[in-house]
């Protein structure tokens, strides 16, 4: 445990901001979720509007540390080559 008066600080600091970014990251997941679930229903119309409400919550998430920035890109350009796939495929 930490005894310094800074690292009790830093220790009650860490608490709050892991709940916090444990709550973005459900978020993100639900965005993403969003997204596959209209993938595999076949609804080209929901994928891309779910794509377009996920893709600025992952590129925020990834600026603000909750994903690694190459991880939300990836996963941005995946989605994206995915909903584009559907299109091509009709």
């Amino acid at each position: 445990m930490a005894h310094s008066k800074q690292a009790l600080k830093r220790h009650r600091q860490a608490e709050r901001r892991t709940v916090v970014n444990r709550g973005r990251r459900s978020r993100v997941r639900t965005f993403v979720r969003h997204v596959e679930d209209a993938l595999v229903a076949g609804d080209k119309d929901a994928a891309v509007a779910a794509l377009k409400a996920a893709e600025p919550i992952l590129a925020r998430s990834g600026q603000q540390g909750i994903l690694k920035a190459n991880t939300a890109d990836r996963k941005i350009s995946r989605l994206t080559r995915r909903v584009n796939a559907m299109g091509a495929a009709e």
